[in-house]
Formats: C-alpha cells, sequence, structure tokens
C-alpha cells in the first residue's frame, strides 16, 4: 500500500489563508498560525459589520427625518404615526431621500400626518 501524503492540500491550504491575510501588518501576513487567526478575526469582524451597516444607515435615516420634522414643529415618533394613520407605507430611507432632495414633497407628507393625528 502506498503511502498518502497531504503536501498538496496543507500547501494549498496555507497559500489561500496566507492570500487572505495580504496587507495585514508584520507577521500576520507571513506566518501561517498568525494569519490563520488575524484572518479567522478578520472574516467574524466582517460578518457582524454587515449587520451592524444596517442599523447605522436605519439610525442615520431616523435622525435626518427627525430633524427635517422637527424643523415643521413635529416630532419623528407623531410624524411617524401620522403616517401609519394616513396609511402611507413609505420606508425611511425613501423618507430621509424626500427629505434632503424633495422639500416640497415632504412638507406634504408633514401636512398629511398632521391631519391624521388630529
Amino acid at each position: 500500500m502506498a503511502r498518502v501524503t497531504s503536501g498538496k492540500t496543507t500547501r494549498a491550504r496555507h497559500k489561500k489563508t496566507l492570500k487572505m491575510a495580504k496587507g495585514f501588518v508584520g507577521g500576520r501576513s507571513v506566518l501561517y498560525k498568525t494569519a490563520k487567526n488575524a484572518v479567522m478575526k478578520a472574516l467574524s469582524n466582517a460578518y457582524i459589520g454587515r449587520r451592524q451597516k444596517k442599523r447605522n444607515f436605519r439610525s442615520l435615516w431616523i435622525a435626518r427625518i427627525n430633524a427635517a420634522v422637527r424643523s415643521e414643529g413635529m416630532t419623528y415618533s407623531v410624524f411617524m404615526n401620522g403616517l401609519k394613520k394616513a396609511n402611507i407605507e413609505l420606508n425611511r430611507k425613501v423618507l430621509s431621500e424626500m427629505a434632503i432632495n424633495d422639500k416640497a414633497a415632504f412638507l406634504e407628507l408633514v401636512k398629511i400626518a398632521k391631519k391624521a393625528n388630529k
């Protein structure tokens, strides 16, 4: 029976990890053992970051809407409640863009929300 070595597989795995660690500082980009740990940590942080990005954007949109609505003498929660009562289903991203780029249409929504809350 022939002796089986895993040299090709090991080398390929090491190359793959070191390629992913390209640009890391010091031994993290050269030494396999430290590179493997650094890559695992980086991939973990990337996964977490993709979810945090969604939260960060939502909070940014809410802050923008709140600022635009407060200049009209209303709070964010009252505005959103008015839109819900008026059956206007626009998401926060669209409302945020309207508050920045299309002030006239946004002011119409504020009037509708005020009327719905009365």
